[in-house]
C-alpha cells in the first residue's frame, strides 16, 4: 500500500525523523503531541493549557488529512 504524508502548519512541525501523520490507505496514524503552540514551536504554561493545546494540535491534524476528532478509533494518553 501507498503511504502518504500528511502535515499541517497549524500543528507543530514534527521534531526529529517523523511525520505528524502517515495516510495508509483508508487509515491515518498521528504521531504524538504535546502542548507546543504551532507559532512560536514554545511549550504553553500549565497543565490545563497543554491538554487544551495538545488537542487542538490533534484536531488540525486530523482535519488536514480530511477527518475530525470524531472519526477518531483510539487515543493513549501518557501523563508524567
Amino acid at each position: 500500500m501507498r503511504k502518504t504524508i500528511i502535515s499541517t502548519p497549524l500543528a507543530p512541525a514534527a521534531i526529529g525523523t517523523y511525520s505528524q501523520a502517515v495516510r495508509v490507505g483508508d487509515t491515518v496514524y498521528l504521531s504524538g503531541q504535546i502542548g507546543l503552540d504551532p507559532q512560536s514551536m514554545q511549550l504553553v504554561e500549565g497543565i490545563e493549557a497543554q491538554i487544551v493545546r495538545v488537542f487542538e494540535n490533534l484536531k488540525a491534524v486530523v482535519e488536514a488529512a480530511g477527518g475530525s476528532l470524531a472519526d477518531v478509533v483510539k487515543v493513549n494518553i501518557y501523563l508524567t
